[in-house]
């Protein structure tokens, strides 16, 4: 009956101390105030106040790699026009040059592939696609930026 005793003890003196050791403390810590250099919090705020993955045109957005890919469709009477950013680094810098296409699969199921032609003035790439069919519309944007493949899959709805 002894060792019975001294087991639940034991047992009970484990479980208090397992709880104990959960239970919620208040730690405090020694810390050195510090100023930082003002390029220091400059480059913090940078950084903490832009978002690489949130649309700047009002688009779907594709990070991928080095580049920010942005994808706007504005239905228009016939059809849709397509504009399609292709940004590289941290900067958000417009790529020209590249040979930017896209296939569309129709809500009907029906694939259509389009050529985007850049556009200096808006500094991205665009293209109308006739037709005015309801439904949901899948698009891969396929570009090759000096034989570098950067690639993105959007859609939206009609």
């Amino acid at each position: 009956m002894k060792r019975f005793l001294s087991k639940i003890v034991i047992i009970s003196s484990l479980g208090l101390t397992v709880l104990t050791a959960c239970s919620s403390t208040e730690t405090t810590q020694n810390t050195t105030e510090t100023t930082p250099s003002p390029s220091a919090e400059t480059a913090s705020t940078e950084v903490a106040e832009k978002d690489h993955s949130a649309p700047q045109k009002g688009g779907q957005v594709v990070e991928t790699g080095a580049y920010h890919l942005e994808f706007v469709a504005l239905p228009e009477p016939g059809g849709t026009h397509l504009d399609f950013y292709l940004q590289s680094g941290d900067s958000h810098e417009s790529v020209s040059g590249a040979k930017v296409m896209a296939q569309i699969q129709l809500p009907n199921g029906e694939q259509k592939a389009l050529d985007l032609e850049y556009d200096e003035a808006g500094k991205h790439y665009a293209v109308f696609l006739p037709g005015e069919e309801t439904g949901e519309y899948k698009v891969a944007i396929l570009s090759d930026v000096n034989g570098e493949k950067v690639n993105g899959r959007f859609n939206f709805q009609r």
